[in-house]
């Protein structure tokens, strides 16, 4: 794959919150398309030396991370959300997209958070309400290498799909164009309400297919968590 094939942009300033798997490969991904790219983790600046060394990318505090910012990536553990600074997005761009990447484990990482059990909140609409602002589920369900290895231009047989939920249109349109100049399909999955059908265990998490099959999964998902997906 050649870069040149896939669509070009304009440049923004975007903010990556987590510079783990998913974050840390957004943002050789981000940057390599010419994004200002901002990132950030819970350990500090001095502590992403080697990843802004590798893409240009700028280490800032987290407290940083969003302003200025067109787009914020989300992509710390859920357990984690509730440790964002206060006002994080207050400085950002208007209009700014809202990326949430995360997932609920509550077994293996999150412990219990009563809003997601015993409510029945998505996760997304939990994050929202942690960080006061709308967001975009995206990635969630991507193998972090993929997004390194798998993209492919506009029409290539190969190109996989993405899902993408949320409620402010613009701000999901603004996502979609982003992951389609990363080299990715995307297909709506609807409001964050149903974001259920992309969290993990559902026939669309970690599907590696096209727009047509990713779409056929969303509509097979079931909102019932398995007692695995539950604390």
């Amino acid at each position: 794959m050649q870069a040149h094939t896939l669509r070009r942009a304009a440049v923004m300033r975007i903010g990556i919150i987590g510079a783990g798997n998913i974050g840390g490969n957004l943002t050789r991904r981000l940057t390599a398309l010419g994004h200002d790219v901002f990132v950030a983790n819970s350990r500090g600046p001095h502590t992403l030396t080697d990843l802004a060394e590798e893409t240009g990318a700028t280490p800032v505090t987290v407290g940083e991370a969003a302003r200025g910012a067109e787009v914020v990536v989300v992509a710390v553990p859920v357990k984690a959300v509730p440790d964002l600074p206060k006002g994080l997005l207050d400085e950002a761009a208007e209009g700014v997209a809202v990326i949430d990447t995360g997932n609920y484990y509550p077994r293996q990482r999150d412990g219990r958070i009563a809003a997601i059990e015993d409510e029945g909140l998505t996760e997304s609409r939990w994050t929202e309400r942690q960080i006061g602002h709308p967001v975009i589920k995206a990635f969630n369900g991507t193998y972090a290498q993929d997004i390194l290895d798998r993209p492919r231009p506009v029409g290539d047989p190969g190109r996989l799909a993405l899902p993408v939920a949320g409620d402010d249109e613009a701000a999901k349109a603004k996502v979609r164009a982003l992951i389609d100049e990363l080299g990715f399909d995307t297909v709506d999955a609807g409001g964050i309400d149903d974001s259920w059908r992309q969290q993990p265990d559902t026939p669309v998490y970690g599907l590696r297919a096209g727009a047509e099959a990713v779409t056929r999964a969303l509509a097979e998902a079931s909102p019932e968590r398995k007692p695995e997906f539950r604390a």
